[in-house]
């Protein structure tokens, strides 16, 4: 049984231009268009409600960054910048593409980013990447921070499965990679980066 976008979106209990997102980041496989409109299988919109929430209580910091971003947009060789990767996600690019898209400067308090360890990449409220590397940073003196030594720890292919690739090289990164990758992450911000309460039961009132 296929749904519309509509119908997938009431299922989630999301916005249809949330749940497109994840169609357009090519996270859903067997979406497909039937004219003017998307369908989705049923079965996997099932498989998205039902996944679990990010665990962010096993998580030894208190507060953790989340980066929110849309899907992956082509790169922009109008002014001839033909080594421009381009931004955002999609479950059909390679490791390192991936990285590259998601490496930029944001707006973002870099002091609280790096003191969570890793920071999830969200697409409609799922994680589909996680980033780490973050205990340096570098200032542009107008607000926004990058972070030079970022690495990927594993990214989605197929949220509804999933099908996850882990590419971490340490223990620890891994770890948190297994931990956040296809879970649900709800957040809100006004721009890219949000923060959300771990709940760490040995920080409260800390």
């Amino acid at each position: 049984m296929l749904l519309t976008t509509g119908q997938a979106a009431a299922e989630l209990g999301m916005a249809i231009t949330t749940f497109r997102r994840l169609t357009r980041a090519n996270l859903i496989p067997g979406a497909t268009s039937q004219g003017v409109r998307v369908v989705v299988p049923l079965e996997a919109v099932q498989a998205l409600a039902t996944r679990n929430w990010a665990p962010l209580h096993r998580l030894a910091v208190r507060e953790l960054a989340v980066l929110r971003v849309e899907p992956a947009k082509p790169q922009d060789t109008r002014n001839g910048d033909v080594d421009s990767p381009g931004t955002g996600f999609s479950a059909d690019l390679d490791e390192q593409v991936v990285l590259d898209r998601l490496t930029g400067w944001w707006r973002c308090d870099a002091r609280s980013v790096a003191a969570g360890r890793v920071l999830p990449v969200t697409v409609a409220g799922y994680v589909v990447a996680v980033l780490t590397g973050l205990q340096h940073w570098e200032s542009n003196g107008r607000g926004r921070h990058r972070f030079p030594d970022m690495q990927l720890a594993g990214y989605v292919t197929d949220l509804a499965s999933p099908r996850i690739h882990i590419t971490a090289t340490t223990d620890e990164d891994r770890d948190a990679a297994e931990l956040l990758l296809a879970t649900r992450l709800p957040s809100e911000s006004g721009g890219p980066i949000a923060y959300v309460s771990t709940h760490h039961p040995d920080l409260e009132g800390s």
